[in-house]
């Protein structure tokens, strides 16, 4: 058998040197939005179950939702409902073979964290 010296060598040598990169970090951030998503759709849930039971159970979650903790999370969804939208559509891109390059591809992120910010300001203030 071999005379392996595993205590003295590091265990993943990789990591000491790894720099993350736009595309990673845009591709985690899209997960991470997906699951903000899905809380969002969670409180959108209670708030509507909250108007059909009852007059108190309503003044609750709409006190919440109302309060400047409410529009924080309500603008922090609408801003992840956007760039998730926008990592899927960047996705969709790539699906069909454009855009692949490493160059356009750290743009692109940049892009969609750009994008999702103006568009989810744009949809504030509509709103």
């Amino acid at each position: 058998m071999a005379d392996v010296n595993r205590g003295n060598r590091p265990l993943s040598p990789h990591l000491t040197i790894y720099r993350p990169q736009m595309t990673s970090m845009s591709s985690i951030m899209v997960r991470i939005t997906g699951i903000a998503t899905f809380v969002l759709a969670i409180l959108v849930v209670w708030w509507l179950i909250a108007a059909s039971t009852s007059e108190a159970a309503f003044a609750v979650i709409d006190g919440l939702l109302g309060s400047l903790l409410g529009d924080l999370l309500v603008l922090g969804a609408v801003w992840a409902l956007f760039y998730h939208m926008l990592g899927r559509l960047r996705h969709v891109i790539w699906d069909f073979g454009y855009c692949l390059d490493v160059e356009t591809s750290e743009k692109m992120g940049v892009g969609m964290f750009v994008g999702a910010t103006v568009l989810a300001f744009v949809a504030i203030i509509i709103v």
